[in-house]
């Protein structure tokens, strides 16, 4: 299994995502855990591009400090929403034998939408533990109920919705 963060990005990363709290502590929590149990941990950050205030170089490209990836964790970079845009994280997940990927992170509605979908075409098993995913409010939806139509909804059968403790224990095996 594959822990996949997506975005946590200190130009994304605000107090006014749905269920902030929860979430940040979720995603740290299981940060944690597979770090102790030798699970790989990959984070991926979003690059918009020259001028936007989100690209390497930038402070707010950055992933935050809370989650500051190990000197040995794999950080890819990727210019689309979907993770699999990145070439090196596509090719190195293709020679990958188990074929679990356990995705948080952000945004729902976009990022984390695009990659899983990317990686249920794939033939990835993926996992999304409960409250680790999170968004924004828009013009259409709260963030509450964005996350909930894309957890709930959207994803229904693209992935294996499992409770945050299923989730700790996927990583403890």
């Amino acid at each position: 299994m594959i822990l996949l963060v997506i975005d946590m990005q200190k130009g994304i990363v605000d107090e006014e995502l749905y269920a902030f709290d929860t979430f940040m502590e979720r995603v740290a929590k299981l940060i944690d855990t597979a770090r102790k149990n030798g699970v790989e941990v990959f984070f991926m950050q979003h690059d918009a591009g020259p001028d936007s205030g989100l690209t390497s170089g930038d402070d707010a490209f950055e992933i935050i400090d809370q989650l500051k990836p190990k000197e040995d964790e794999k950080v890819f970079i990727k210019t689309i929403n979907s993770c699999f845009g990145n070439k090196g994280f596509k090719e190195y997940m293709k020679k990958q034998k188990d074929k679990r990927l356990m995705i948080v992170g952000l945004q729902t509605n976009y990022c984390i939408d695009a990659t899983v979908k990317s990686a249920f075409e794939r033939g990835y098993e993926v996992i999304i533990p409960d409250g680790t995913n999170s968004t924004f409010d828009n013009d259409y939806m709260t963030g509450e109920i964005t996350v909930r139509y894309y957890n709930e909804d959207v994803w229904e059968e693209l992935v294996d919705a499992v409770t945050f403790e299923e989730a700790l224990d996927m990583l403890g095996e």
